[in-house]
């Protein structure tokens, strides 16, 4: 299987880059945190113009018609901006939702406002108890009955419960609502599939975007051991620090194969989908968590306080984690797969 991306690809990742470097600082970070909404409309607007909330949107819809593969990349800079912006929850998850649920009337109001940058959809659904961004959300698809039913909820007509976070990018809230005919937009195997999808392209680019955290502590790390001393020396040239960090970066390129394969069998809907995610969300959690750790190690006390940017990125490993399935819940769901007779994934699958 060949990984290589092409020139457009490429290109689009490190435009994306050179933008965030310069509109999502860390300053700006702190910012966005302070306000009331904990989101950015001027940076939301410019991630529009830019294509990003419309990756997954047909072009026909104001979209980029892309895919998986193509956003892959995208994902891993914003986790290496440190981006909160709801770009998995409206982009990645909702946009392709809307598409496939086939109901016109959804699909044209909708994804022409989320590409363009005029809409923000919150989505509630198993394996997550809480909807994130339902305070500025203008659609919630939200889960109901035993998993087998979409409903399309206007947020003005639900009672929001606000849910603490570690990470204040996050702003997380239960919801207390109550499902009719009027709101069921889909129902029985068809909600469970497409449910299924939707899950999996959170799981998705919740890992691609712990790629991009994990690079950043690692470089933040690398960086800051070259300044500390100690006995007269610069940390970075101990042999212990030097393999510390060593550590995190075989983590991380090892992670990325296997979020990439994610990225292929996503985009081509193979049967061991839903396997190849959550493995990936496993290695990328793993290697973003073992950088976090590390890089406060290397901080040293500094890295305990508030002041010091590296725990803008550790708070995002670690909510990340949580996002989309903690690693419990998908070495559950890989048991399963396993542990499973080959009718469940299809004949001549491979791992």
């Amino acid at each position: 299987m060949d990984f290589t991306f092409n020139e457009d690809q490429l290109l689009f990742q490190t435009t994306l880059r050179a933008f965030l470097a310069k509109e999502c600082t860390p300053e700006k970070i702190r910012e966005i945190w302070e306000s009331e909404t904990g989101r950015s409309s001027e940076l939301w607007a410019k991630l529009a113009e830019m294509g990003i909330t419309g990756l997954l949107i047909p072009e026909e819809q104001e979209g980029m018609g892309m895919n998986e593969i193509d956003a892959v990349l995208l994902h891993e800079e914003l986790g290496r901006a440190g981006c909160g912006e709801p770009v998995i929850s409206t982009a990645a998850v909702a946009a392709p939702l809307l598409h496939e649920l086939g109901i016109p009337e959804l699909s044209d109001q909708w994804l022409k406002k989320v590409a363009v940058g005029e809409a923000i959809i919150g989505v509630g659904c198993e394996p997550s108890p809480f909807v994130a961004d339902a305070n500025v959300a203008d659609l919630l698809l939200l889960q109901d009955g035993d998993g087998d039913e979409i409903h399309a909820v206007d947020p003005k007509t639900v009672n929001l419960i606000h849910e603490d976070a570690n990470d204040p990018s996050r702003r997380l809230y239960s919801i207390d609502w109550a499902g009719s005919d009027a709101t069921q937009i889909a129902s029985g195997q068809t909600a469970i599939d497409l449910w299924g999808a939707a899950v999996d392209r959170g799981v998705l680019a919740a890992a691609a975007q712990q790629l991009g955290v994990c690079d950043r502590l690692i470089s933040m790390s690398a960086a800051y051991a070259e300044q500390r001393k100690q006995f007269g020396k610069p940390i970075g040239t101990f042999q212990a620090v030097k393999h510390m960090l060593a550590n995190c970066k075989v983590k991380l390129e090892y992670a990325r194969p296997v979020v990439l394969r994610a990225a292929h069998s996503v985009a081509h809907g193979v049967p061991a989908r839903g396997l190849h995610v959550s493995m990936a969300k496993i290695v990328a959690s793993e290697a973003a968590a073992l950088a976090a750790r590390t890089g406060l190690q290397v901080h040293g006390a500094l890295g305990y306080t508030w002041e010091q940017d590296l725990h803008i990125w550790m708070r995002r490993a670690w909510s990340l984690e949580q996002a989309w399935g903690r690693n419990a819940w998908h070495r559950a769901r890989i048991d399963a797969v396993i542990l499973s007779d080959e009718a469940l994934l299809g004949p001549g699958t491979t791992f």
